[in-house]
């Protein structure tokens, strides 16, 4: 096994990261990652972890054993952990680190205390009117992920047509704006300069971005493991024609 014992994909929604999740999942050899801490409250992951709070005899011990829980699912029969980490629960998770691992002097060093070494990967979207019209669609019709044949992956919500609605996009554009500059801020404060990547760059060639991940772990897929592109874009048609009515409206400086 390479240094890392650890990932973090650090990113917002609607920015790839399903895709970079399975793709990493898919080779065989460098964990299971997801949202393994998603929505910010103690209680919710005891849910997902099936791990009675009220049997725990304090804090820390609670936190010991989800993060063990977490741990062993984001690894799975690898050696390797991986987290999706997305920057809305970052704050909570990052409290509840500091519980847990009191001693180290920053952020970055109660998460390597947590992990072991630890790559981290921004995972960024530069086209924030694609990406915030993504969102609100995936809220409005309820599907957040297909197949490349059309079926369906993700799906949180009955089936409901999309309605522009730029007030909603533009509030979307300026929250998934202010996450990426949360993460810069942070980056910089703990003097971390993470593994760059970009989502045109991993649609333009996701085999490609997956090998320089792999590379940078020291990690080799399994070569018996053929690796089909595991999750289909969901812009169309009607994504082009609210991004064309937004701009038309010259809302958040488009025009």
């Amino acid at each position: 096994m390479g240094c890392y014992r650890s990932y973090i994909i650090c990113t917002s929604p609607r920015s790839g990261s399903t895709l970079l999740c399975r793709l990493l999942a898919a080779t065989g050899r460098s964990g299971n990652p997801d949202s393994h801490f998603h929505t910010p409250s103690l209680d919710a992951w005891c849910g997902y972890y099936d791990i009675a709070r009220d049997s725990m005899a304090s804090e820390r011990d609670l936190l010991e054993a989800i993060f063990d829980a977490a741990i062993a699912e984001g690894t799975g029969a690898t050696e390797v952990f991986g987290l999706r980490l997305q920057r809305h629960s970052f704050d909570f998770f990052m409290r509840q680190l500091r519980i847990l691992h009191p001693d180290p002097a920053n952020d970055f060093a109660r998460i390597q205390a947590a992990f072991g070494k630890t790559l981290l990967i921004h995972l960024t979207r530069a086209n924030k009117l694609e990406q915030a019209i993504s969102l609100v669609k995936a809220t409005q019709t309820g599907l957040w992920h297909k197949a490349p044949d059309g079926t369906e992956l993700e799906r949180l919500s009955a089936p409901r047509d999309p309605v522009y609605d730029g007030d909603e996009i533009a509030r979307n554009l300026g929250e998934l704006t202010a996450l990426d500059r949360d993460w810069e801020t942070w980056f910089a404060d703990e003097g971390l300069a993470p593994l760059r990547i970009s989502y045109d760059a991993l649609s333009a060639d996701p085999a490609g971005i997956l090998a320089h991940i792999l590379d940078r772990l020291q990690v080799a897929p399994d070569p018996a493991r053929a690796i089909d592109l595991p999750v289909a874009k969901l812009a169309d048609a009607t994504s082009r024609n609210w991004a064309e009515r937004f701009r038309a409206e010259g809302r958040g400086g488009f025009a």
